[in-house]
């Protein structure tokens, strides 16, 4: 089987990324347009449909795209159908009917797979009728199984439910197109050799299970939250498809609290995206930014699910999270902010997920609350863990407190700490900015008397 699905990606323009208008040549943009819209929403239920039929990612990406260029062919002359949705998976299935009668060892062994997989998970009989089914929940815990490594899983989660071509899922990782090709043949194949089968898992392993593709998508969102390096402090466009993805799963999991809480999270995080930065690229920290400009719609939506994901049982890791979130966006400013509860629930999160990052930020939550000495005492007792190591929030915080205290040389060579590691551009400029404001300005240089002929230094290079 070739990999060109893999490589290649998808029809251009059919993932909505803008590389191409897939109505073009069509000579009916309004047509064009709803081949893209239907592309975007139907993608993953297709693909995941096609995996789920045939136990192939390979077999299932190849067809679904002959489908979508079928698509193109034909709806403009045709009209879209009513069920675009249903016209694709028959036109896709057909497609890889054909392609197993012309390769027969394949489609043998294929079989073989599919008898495995109904084995251990037998599939429903189709309704007659039925419209395109939603598998997509087979996919996310396929794409997210822990028996692949966890940068394969969320690069192949990126391609194959968020809809991304294989160069976007190597801009979002910031390495070569070709290695994120690599990549995402390696994760398939994994799944192939190692026989991953296409279900959900039974409700005696969703808990074990769940938490991973939660995770999958909750890094994808941090990434476009804080970008880990490149020129822009955000990227929007991942954000918001790991927002996309979350709303897909709660819709698929509607019972699960956490899946409610890490949508919630994310929610009221993204909700203060247009503020974090002005309007020429720089950082606004959450004190200085305008409240005004927060997404309101976004924040009662995030406030609702908080509601759902903490009514019912213990409390989950991301509805905790998302708890602290709905605390900086129901306050007027930093100084109104709930700090003791803020404080409370830092508290509840280092039970439930003990890591020196949650004890960063209860510090600073209490730094907040009971001045910057308490912060600081608890910051160094962080001083030797490992994971802090070359982690620049930590020496950030360790800065900022040590500058309310007035210890500036001290704030200094922790603002330079920061700066090693500090990855994106925006970052690095708001830390010079801010150590430059704790760093004494340097004063006149000594200057040797000039020799017969010469111009003293200062005069040579101008005023400094």
């Amino acid at each position: 089987m070739n990999e060109r699905a893999a490589d290649a990606g998808w029809p251009a323009g059919a993932a909505g990324d803008g590389s191409e208008d897939v109505g073009r040549g069509s000579g009916d943009g309004a047509v064009g347009a709803s081949v893209e819209s239907v592309f975007r929403e139907e993608r993953g239920r297709l693909l995941a449909s096609l995996a789920r039929r045939f136990g192939d990612l390979d077999l299932a990406e190849e067809v679904a795209s002959e489908a979508i260029e079928a698509a193109l062919v034909h709806w403009p002359v045709d009209g879209v159908p009513d069920r675009p949705g249903a016209w694709l998976l028959t036109t896709a299935r057909r497609r890889a009917v054909d392609r197993l009668r012309r390769d027969r060892t394949y489609a043998a062994r294929l079989a073989v797979l599919q008898v495995e997989a109904d084995r251990a998970d037998p599939a429903p009989p189709p309704e007659a009728d039925a419209d395109l089914p939603d598998d997509r929940l087979q996919l996310f815990f396929t794409c997210a199984h822990p028996a692949l490594p966890a940068e394969d899983r969320g690069a192949l989660t990126l391609r194959c439910l968020a809809g991304l071509t294989t160069p976007e899922v190597a801009r979002a990782y910031l390495v070569p197109t070709a290695t994120m090709a690599q990549r995402i043949v390696r994760a398939k194949k994994k799944i192939r050799e190692a026989r991953i089968p296409f279900r959900v898992p039974g409700a005696d392993e969703l808990p074990e299970r769940l938490p991973g593709v939660l995770q999958v998508v909750y890094s994808i969102f941090t990434e476009g939250y804080a970008a880990s390096s490149g020129p822009r402090l955000q990227r929007l466009d991942l954000a918001e498809e790991a927002i996309r993805l979350a709303r897909i799963l709660r819709r698929l999991l509607p019972a699960e609290r956490e899946v409610a809480g890490l949508l919630a999270l994310m929610l009221l995080t993204h909700a203060r995206r247009a503020a974090r930065t002005d309007p020429d690229g720089n950082i606004v920290l959450l004190d200085d930014q305008d409240r005004g400009r927060w997404d309101r719609s976004m924040i009662e939506e995030g406030r609702g699910l908080v509601v759902a994901a903490l009514t019912g049982g213990p409390a989950g890791r991301y509805a905790v999270q998302a708890a602290i979130a709905a605390l900086h966006d129901e306050a007027a400013d930093v100084a109104t902010t709930d700090w003791p509860q803020v404080v409370a629930l830092y508290d509840v999160l280092l039970v439930l997920t003990p890591s020196p990052i949650v004890a960063l930020n209860r510090a600073a939550a209490v730094a907040m609350r009971d001045g910057p000495e308490a912060g600081l005492a608890l910051l160094d007792e962080l001083a030797g863990e490992p994971r802090l190591r070359g982690y620049p929030p930590y020496p950030t915080a360790r800065a900022d407190l040590l500058g309310r205290l007035g210890r500036f040389p001290e704030a200094a060579a922790a603002y330079r700490e920061a700066l090693e590691s500090a990855g994106t551009e925006p970052e690095r400029a708001h830390l010079r900015r801010r150590l430059s404001e704790v760093e004494p300005a340097p004063g006149p240089e000594p200057v040797e008397p000039p020799e017969s002929g010469e111009r003293s230094g200062s005069d040579a290079a101008g005023d400094r």
